[in-house]
């Protein structure tokens, strides 16, 4: 199965946050990437402005709906929650794909991180971000529709590999979430859907954090977006109104 890989080029410390002082004197030095271009994390985040960050389309704490439930198998459980994260990051992907060509996303990209496809025999290609999303998909949805891997008959085992793909999806999955806020959130607000993108990340991160999906190290670029957004939201004042 192909996989993606991050940036060799992009090393621990540009993954820093750009607000800290650390970032400034780093940027001040004229340090970056080998072919002299400024990394692009020098430009504001906007998904992290407070008055996006607090646009949800719930107001529960989405943990309880992942925790695994007594009387469901691990497996089914994992199944059951990605495929549903890949149809739903398949749809929000799908309200901004008409921003997200060629032209305007050249490369596959998320904060400082380019990421590369590698097919079956192991290639690796620099593609574009739709042709990667492409990739993503497709690939996904031949997993999960394979009767040998995600299976829905009654007594079918799982396979002993089953674990090790899921976290490759939900990797894959997280790449695609990432180049969202990274290159369309502009777009995401403009149409009036972030809040539903806020959700469906919230959701994925508390997902993949329960049950240990993914390595911290590959989700570190959005921690600053993954602490704004899974700290729980202040509660609403009520309005209290005695009638008489």
């Amino acid at each position: 199965m192909a996989t993606a890989e991050d940036d060799p080029a992009v090393d621990s410390e540009s993954l820093e946050n750009p607000h800290s002082l650390l970032w400034m004197l780093f940027n001040r030095k004229g340090k970056g990437k080998p072919n002299g271009k400024k990394p692009p994390t020098e430009e504001k985040k906007h998904y992290l402005d407070a008055e996006y960050t607090k646009v949800r389309v719930v107001d529960f704490d989405l943990k309880e709906l992942v925790v695994l439930p007594r009387e469901i198998d691990l497996n089914e459980w994992l199944a059951s929650n990605t495929t549903t994260f890949f149809n739903l990051i398949n749809l929000q992907y799908s309200t901004i794909s008409e921003f997200c060509t060629g032209d305007t996303c050249p490369a596959m990209t998320a904060c400082n991180t380019t990421y590369y496809w590698y097919d079956e025999k192991g290639k690796k290609t620099k593609c574009t971000a739709p042709q990667y999303v492409d990739f993503v998909m497709s690939s996904v949805q031949k997993l999960v529709t394979d009767e040998d891997i995600f299976p829905t008959k009654y007594g079918k085992e799982f396979p002993n590999t089953f674990d090790s793909l899921v976290k490759k999806i939900c990797r894959y999955l997280f790449h695609v979430l990432a180049h969202i806020y990274w290159s369309h959130y502009k777009e995401t607000v403009a149409m009036d859907l972030h809040g539903h993108l806020n959700t469906l990340y919230t959701h994925f991160m508390v997902f993949i954090r329960e049950f240990n999906l993914m390595d911290p190290k590959e989700t570190s670029m959005m921690d600053d977006l993954t602490e704004a957004l899974c700290t729980p939201l202040p509660p609403q004042p009520q309005n209290h109104v005695t009638e008489r």
